[in-house]
C-alpha cells in the first residue's frame, strides 16, 4: 500500500486528488495539508510513501517543505499551475522526486504517485526542457555550491564506460526507452545500469543525476 499525503492550501484541489488515488487498491490517502508547516507535523506522524506537494502556500511555502521533507527521507512529488523555471529549478534543488503540472490527466497523476513511490525519479517532458534551459541560461553555474567546482564527482571512476554512456544519456533528460534505442541495448540492460549509477555516485534518483551532470560539467547545457 502506498501512503500519500496530499499537501495544497486549497480544501477543493485536496478533496479532487483525495478522490482520484482513492479509488486505486494500492493506494492510500492517510492525511490532507493546507501549508507546509503541517504538511512536515502529518508527515512525523503518518509516515508518507510519497508526499503530493503545493508550490505557492501559506506558513511555509512548497519549495522550502519540500527541502525539509526531502532531508527527512521523504519523496515529494510537486504538483503546481505555476510551469515556471524559478518554481522548477528550486524545486529539484530542494529534493523533490518528481515535478508535474496540476493539469495532468488523472491516469498519469496515479502511475507518477507510484513511479515515486517505487524510488524513480518524474518530471513531466515540458519540465525537463524547462530545468535544462534554466542549466543553459546559468542556472547550475550559481547553484553549483551544492557540488563545488567542476569536475568529476566522487564515485565517477568506479562508473564503467556503458555507465557513463547511460549517466549523460539520463542528464539529457532520455527515457529509458531512448537510451536502449540509442544505445543499441535492451530497457532492462538500461535499468540495470541506472541503477549502478546511481549506487556508484550515490544519488537518489535520475533528477539528481540531471543536476550532478551540469553541476560538475561533465554534460554541457544543450549537449546532444
Amino acid at each position: 500500500m502506498i501512503r500519500v499525503l496530499v499537501v495544497d492550501d486549497e480544501a477543493l484541489v485536496r478533496s479532487g486528488f483525495r478522490l482520484i488515488l482513492s479509488t486505486e487498491d494500492d493506494i492510500e490517502v492517510v492525511g490532507e495539508a493546507g501549508d507546509g508547516e503541517h504538511a512536515i507535523e502529518l508527515a512525523r506522524t503518518h509516515a508518507p510513501d510519497v508526499v503530493l506537494m503545493d508550490v505557492r502556500m501559506p506558513r511555509l511555502d512548497g519549495v522550502e517543505a519540500t527541502k525539509r521533507l526531502a532531508a527527512a527521507g521523504h519523496r515529494v512529488l510537486i504538483l503546481t499551475t505555476f510551469d515556471l523555471d524559478e518554481y522548477l529549478f528550486s524545486a529539484i534543488k530542494a529534493g523533490a522526486s518528481g515535478f508535474l503540472l496540476k493539469d495532468v490527466r488523472p491516469d498519469d497523476l496515479i502511475e507518477a504517485v507510484r513511479a515515486v513511490a517505487r524510488g524513480d525519479a518524474l518530471v513531466e517532458p515540458r519540465m525537463t526542457k524547462r530545468l535544462l534551459g534554466e542549466f543553459a541560461r546559468g542556472g547550475a553555474g550559481a547553484a553549483r555550491g551544492s557540488h563545488g567546482s567542476a569536475g568529476p564527482p566522487p564515485g565517477w571512476s568506479d562508473l564503467t564506460d556503458r555507465e557513463v554512456e547511460v549517466f549523460q544519456a539520463m542528464a539529457r533528460g532520455l527515457s529509458n526507452a531512448e537510451i536502449a534505442a540509442e544505445l543499441f541495448i535492451s530497457e532492462t540492460t538500461v535499468k540495470s545500469h541506472v541503477a549502478h549509477v546511481l549506487m556508484k555516485l550515490d544519488l537518489r534518483d535520475r533528477v539528481q543525476a540531471v543536476v550532478l551532470a551540469y553541476e560538475s560539467g561533465l554534460v554541457a547545457p544543450g549537449s546532444s
